[in-house]
C-alpha cells in the first residue's frame, strides 16, 4: 500500500487554439508539472480525496501540444493551460479511446465546437479591431490599409476581366485562352480566398505591392488595346505595352507567392477551408498543403505568361527588323 500511487480528480475543455485541466488540489506548492513526448506529466504534494498525500497523474495527448505548460496554483486547485500545434477542435483529450477514471469534463469552462468557434470569431475581431486602431494612428495608414480603401474596385474589376478570357474563348479576340484563364484564375484566387476571407491579410503590406504591379500592367495595355479600337497607333504606348511586362509580370508573381507565403500559418492556425477525410481514413487534410502546390503553379503560370508575352513582342518588333534587312 505504501507504494500506491495517488490520482486526483482532473477536469478539462478546450477551445480550438488550447488546453485546460484543472486538479481538484488544495494547498500545493511547487508542482513538478512537464510535457514530454506529447505526454503531460503532474505530481505535487497537496490536499486531496485522499487527505493530504503526493498526487500525480500522466496524459497523453490526442494529437500535437506544445511543450510548455502554464500553470497557475490557487487555494483550491491547479489550473493548467496547454497550447496545441495546430488550432483544430479535438475529439477527445487523450490518445487512448477510453477516459481514464481520473478525468471528467470541465462543465464550467465547457463549450460546444460552435460555441467556441463563436468565441474564436469575437475574439479575431476584437484584435482585428485594434490592429485598425493602432492602424489609424500611424502615418503610413494608406500603405497598409490598401486592402479597405481599394478592395471594393479590385472586385469589380476582377469580375469584369472575366469578359476577357470568354472573348478569347468564343473568338470575339485573337488572344489564346490559356494565359487569359491562367491571369484570371490565379488573381481571383488571390483576391478573393488569400485576401477576402482572411482579415489577418488585409492589413499586410504585400496588398499594396499585389494591387499596385496588378494595376500598373492593365494601365498601359488596356490603354493601349483602346486605342487599337479607333486605329491608333501610339509609339510610346505601343513600346510600353510590349516592354513593361517584362519586370512587373515576375514582380506580380512574386509579390503574390509572398502572399500565399504569409497566409499559410494563418490557415493552419485558424484551420480555415481544411477538413478531415471520411472514415476510415480520418486524415485532416490542411488547406496550406494546397497553397504549397499553388505556389508551384504561380511559377509555371508565369512561364506560360511569360512565353506568350514574349512571342507577342517577337512578332510586332521582331518583323521590322527583317525588313531593314
Amino acid at each position: 500500500m505504501e507504494n500506491q500511487v495517488l490520482t486526483p480528480h482532473v477536469y478539462w475543455a478546450q477551445r480550438h487554439r488550447e488546453l485546460y485541466l484543472r486538479v481538484e488540489l488544495s494547498d500545493v506548492q511547487n508542482p513538478a508539472i512537464s510535457i514530454t513526448e506529447n505526454v503531460l506529466h503532474f505530481k505535487a504534494q497537496g490536499h486531496g480525496a485522499k487527505g493530504d498525500n503526493v498526487y500525480e497523474f500522466h496524459l497523453e495527448f490526442l494529437d500535437l501540444v506544445k511543450p510548455e505548460p502554464v500553470y497557475k496554483l490557487t487555494q483550491r486547485q491547479v489550473n493548467i493551460t496547454v497550447q496545441k500545434k495546430v488550432s483544430q477542435w479535438w475529439e477527445r483529450l487523450t490518445k487512448q479511446e477510453k477516459r481514464p477514471l481520473f478525468l471528467a469534463p470541465d462543465f464550467d469552462r465547457w463549450l460546444d465546437e460552435s460555441d467556441a468557434e463563436m468565441e474564436l470569431r469575437a475574439k479575431e475581431e476584437e484584435r482585428l479591431n485594434k490592429l485598425r486602431l493602432e492602424s489609424e494612428g500611424s502615418p503610413e495608414k494608406s500603405f497598409y490599409d490598401t486592402f479597405h480603401t481599394v478592395a471594393d474596385m479590385m472586385y469589380f474589376c476582377q469580375m469584369l476581366a472575366v469578359v476577357e478570357t470568354i472573348n478569347a474563348a468564343i473568338g470575339v479576340t485573337t488572344s489564346p485562352v490559356l494565359p487569359s484563364l491562367i491571369q484570371l484564375l490565379g488573381r481571383n484566387f488571390i483576391l478573393f480566398i488569400i485576401f477576402g476571407t482572411m482579415e489577418e491579410m488585409q492589413n499586410k503590406a504585400v496588398v499594396f505591392f499585389v494591387f499596385y504591379l496588378w494595376s500598373a500592367i492593365e494601365i498601359f495595355r488596356y490603354s493601349f488595346y483602346m486605342l487599337t479600337c479607333i486605329d491608333m497607333d501610339w509609339k510610346v504606348l505601343t513600346w510600353l505595352r510590349y516592354t513593361l511586362w517584362i519586370p512587373l509580370y515576375p514582380l506580380g508573381c512574386l509579390a503574390e507567392a509572398i502572399s500565399v507565403i504569409q497566409s499559410i500559418p494563418i490557415f493552419n492556425e485558424t484551420g480555415r477551408f481544411s477538413f478531415t477525410l471520411p472514415y476510415p481514413v480520418k486524415i485532416k487534410v490542411r488547406f496550406s498543403f494546397f497553397l504549397q502546390i499553388y505556389l508551384i503553379m504561380i511559377f509555371l503560370g508565369l512561364y506560360i505568361n511569360f512565353r506568350h508575352l514574349y512571342k507577342q513582342r517577337r512578332r510586332r518588333y521582331g518583323q521590322k527588323k527583317k525588313k531593314i534587312h
